[in-house]
């Protein structure tokens, strides 16, 4: 008897996706408006911001300085091999490198968007080859090894390829946060309202931004991602990123079953719900909750603002990290709030029926995956009057 996994465990009630539609299709917030609410949401992209700067530099690094070792030990380094750094690496005092890998290899598992289609094209595939030829030249242990597993080290490249591409995204993403952040400081942004449009305009004003790639192979340059490729950042790498961390994501070891008779997990990866948007708060620091990295890092950045808002509230620092997993699933459903308002087809004041009902479906689709999300951490804080 196949177990059927159980559904989201939820604090507060769940809007339905006709109500989600009605809310998207009228412009309004999926958040509540709430200074409770702005103040988390800010305070909690500013940390995220700072954490981001982090993780595009070292995965830019080790897309650019590890490619195509087969064994890159120092990785997270970012080429500080003095024996402080390696030090305080050992000793865990250091940003958490691997959640940006655990993003990396989920995007690339899923494999949407115009990146993945291009990393299975032709010309992606001959550069591979050149690249290939020219390493194996130089490097031993790749020419014993490329014969025997011939896809290995063209796997190797498309995970450099996608690596580079998401530092190149969290570069805009952690400019467009902490920005963020000023804007609230000096009174430019006051409301939950106005946190969605800022995000929503710095995704449209980067959206044509290219996404390209290029290494140098023993004093040779090869273009990965050329600029012919056309890629560019909205479309190419933003919105497969949602849809890899923010929708899909992956499940977690510890906290459904593996085993194909239990059948907890589908076998359509495009059901996947294990993305930020669905999960359950649950920081345990386990080596199989790659999240809890990510609330550590931010943890350490936190604005003293939003700390002692913490502080104040229940356990104080003894759940601080499951208050910050709650704010920044807020915060995520202000991102993709932002995304989903700039990729509308139309304007939503259009009258024409045609591109009314283009929006309808827009908002349709968007509504009925959003459904099934942590809904319930939209609503106004308890004891706290929505503005």
């Amino acid at each position: 008897m196949p177990i059927i996994p159980a559904e989201l465990v939820h604090a507060g009630g769940n809007p339905t996706p006709g109500e989600l539609e009605t809310c998207l299709l009228a412009g309004r917030t999926l958040l509540a408006d709430t200074p409770e609410h702005l103040m988390q949401v800010v305070d909690v992209l500013e940390s995220y911001g700072e954490v981001l700067d982090a993780y595009s530099i070292n995965l830019i690094h080790q897309a650019e300085a590890q490619f195509l070792n087969p064994f890159p030990v120092f990785r997270f380094l970012d080429g500080d091999l003095s024996p402080a750094r390696i030090w305080r690496h050992l000793w865990h005092d250091r940003i958490n490198y691997e959640y940006a890998e655990y993003c990396m290899k989920t995007m690339l598992w899923h494999g949407t968007g115009g990146l993945d289609a291009y990393l299975d094209s032709p010309p992606f595939l001959e550069n591979c080859r050149s690249i290939i030829a020219r390493k194996t030249r130089r490097d031993p242990l790749l020419a014993v090894l490329h014969p025997l597993f011939p896809e290995f080290l063209t796997e190797l490249i498309r995970a450099a390829a996608t690596t580079h591409a998401l530092g190149q995204f969290w570069r805009v993403m952690s400019d467009l946060f902490l920005d963020l952040a000023r804007a609230e400081a000096d009174g430019t942004v006051r409301t939950i309202e106005a946190v969605v449009e800022f995000i929503k305009d710095a995704l449209v004003a980067a959206a044509a931004q290219p996404i390209t790639y290029a290494v140098e192979v023993a004093g040779e340059r090869f273009w990965v991602l050329p600029p012919e490729a056309g890629l560019t950042f909205l479309v190419d790498v933003a919105v497969p990123y949602v849809e890899a961390v923010f929708l899909r994501g992956t499940p977690f070891l510890g906290t459904v079953s593996f085993n194909a008779q239990a059948q907890q997990i589908s076998p359509d990866q495009s059901t996947f719900a294990y993305g930020a948007l669905f999960a359950d708060p649950l920081p345990t620091m386990g080596a199989g909750i790659p999240p809890s990295l990510l609330m550590q890092d931010m943890y350490r950045h936190l604005p003293p603002r939003l700390h002692r808002w913490y502080d104040q509230r229940t356990r104080g620092e003894g759940d601080v990290r499951v208050k910050i997993c709650m704010s920044f699933q807020k915060a995520m459903f202000c991102v993709t709030n932002a995304a989903i308002r700039g990729t509308f087809p139309h304007p939503l004041t259009v009258s024409e029926p045609a591109a009314q009902e283009a929006n309808h479906a827009h908002a349709a689709a968007w509504a009925v995956r959003l459904s099934r999300a942590r809904t319930d951490a939209l609503g106004a804080e308890e004891g706290t009057a929505q503005a």
